[in-house]
């Protein structure tokens, strides 16, 4: 009996070592929503920036594959945006004052995200949809992808 219960004794160290060892090894961020900022294109397309901060808790560079971004309304249905590109949203701001300034740079496709760290990133987004919609929306929902296959969801309150 007393070898049992060292055995079974050990055998829970052991095990709790190998947990507490691989704790930062999943890949993944988390992070929230800071600031929403809308504008209507058109009368039936709009665009949204979303300004949002994530933190990378594992101890695994985080490389950002793609960036999808989601508006959920209020009636259930999601609808898909078309993520605009660096360039694309540099253009934006200039074009449309109403938005506001750039205050921070678009996560984007190829982006490193070191382990362990803490930044603040928008995306641009155009929605074929009018902006009183986008206005009336249950949240955002950004995805954004690992190469490795690993997916993130950071979601609007």
């Amino acid at each position: 009996m007393i070898a049992f219960a060292v055995g079974i004794g050990l055998s829970a160290v052991i095990v709790t070592g190998i947990v507490y060892k691989q704790r930062g090894a999943r890949v993944g961020l988390t992070g929230q929503v800071l600031k929403v900022r809308t504008a209507a294109l058109d009368e039936n397309s709009s665009i949204a920036v979303i300004d949002f901060r994530f933190t990378n808790p594992s101890n695994v560079r985080f490389d950002v594959r793609n960036v999808y971004v989601f508006l959920d309304d209020n009636d259930g249905k999601q609808y898909q945006g078309q993520v605009a590109s660096e360039g694309d949203a540099k253009r934006l701001f200039d074009a449309v004052p109403l938005l506001g300034q750039k205050y921070n740079d678009t996560l984007k496709i190829r982006d490193q995200i070191a382990a362990q760290s803490t930044a603040d990133r928008m995306v641009a987004v155009r929605f074929e949809a009018p902006e009183s919609r986008i206005e009336k929306r249950k949240r955002f929902l950004l995805r954004i992808e690992d190469v490795d296959g690993a997916s993130s969801e950071i979601s609007e309150k």
